[in-house]
């Protein structure tokens, strides 16, 4: 928070098909399932987002959970910290880097062991017909190999959830050597939850660029225009979230 005597703005932008928004001048929500947790919901229907995406920072010993819901399934990502997690009636535990996709149906209790900070998303999840429901898959990224992505060796891609039919959402995680992006400006029917993990960058929206760096979160609706470019002295690295793997709905 800037002192009083400094004028107030901001990078935040929302527009109809896109938002930025750096950490700065997110108020924390309180949710009654988190209750001494610091919640930023970066993402809702409010917004025009089609799912909702949380980062969560929770005290060392401090719970939260999600009770079981039918429709709806969650992805989670930690941050920082360690959690331990309770799916349903199996517990594991989770450190920086972990990640996991849990099915609708399912009650999941997060405990801080130490400090943790999370990214949460949740969305209705979409069924195919002659298509089962996943079961759960845990992991963590150190553990994902970057492939070369788009013949360029300065350009990574981690895809932590398989691209399968099973699945319909995917999230992956970019990573680009300063000076390095995406070749094109991308226009396509899917829409990104983005969080910017590492480094800094420009990034290309609905006809706009504009800077970004470590923390910002950006939404992407359908068929908004979109690239980036890598500046700064380090690498810049992003996780990413977007529908994939079913029919478009008329």
């Amino acid at each position: 928070m800037r002192p009083a005597n400094q004028l107030v703005h901001s990078r935040a932008r929302v527009r109809p098909r896109y938002a930025l928004f750096p950490l700065e001048g997110f108020p924390f929500s309180r949710l009654s399932a988190w209750p001494n947790a610091q919640v930023r919901v970066l993402a809702s229907p409010a917004l025009g987002a089609a799912f909702v995406e949380m980062l969560i920072d929770l005290p060392a010993g401090e719970s939260g959970r999600f009770e079981s819901d039918a429709e709806i399934e969650t992805f989670y990502f930690v941050m920082s910290g360690a959690v331990n997690i309770r799916e349903s009636a199996a517990s594991k535990s989770a450190t920086v880097g972990s990640f996991g996709l849990i099915p609708p149906g399912t009650d999941i209790q997060f405990t801080a062991t130490d400090t943790a900070r999370l990214l949460i998303l949740r969305k209705r999840y979409q069924p195919a017909r002659g298509i089962e429901l996943f079961k759960s898959i845990h992991g963590n990224e150190s553990r994902i190999k970057a492939e070369i992505w788009g013949e360029n060796p300065h350009t990574l891609l981690q895809t932590l959830i398989p691209d399968e039919f099973s699945f319909d959402m995917a999230m992956n995680i970019f990573t680009f050597d300063p000076g390095f992006g995406l070749p094109i400006v991308e226009t396509h029917v899917m829409e990104h939850g983005l969080y910017f993990m590492q480094g800094k960058g420009m990034y290309f929206l609905d006809g706009e660029w504009m800077e970004v760096e470590k923390d910002d979160f950006i939404w992407m609706g359908p068929y908004c225009p979109q690239s980036f470019y890598a500046t700064g002295p380090t690498p810049s690295r992003y996780i990413y979230y977007k529908n994939v793997n079913r029919d478009i709905l008329v």
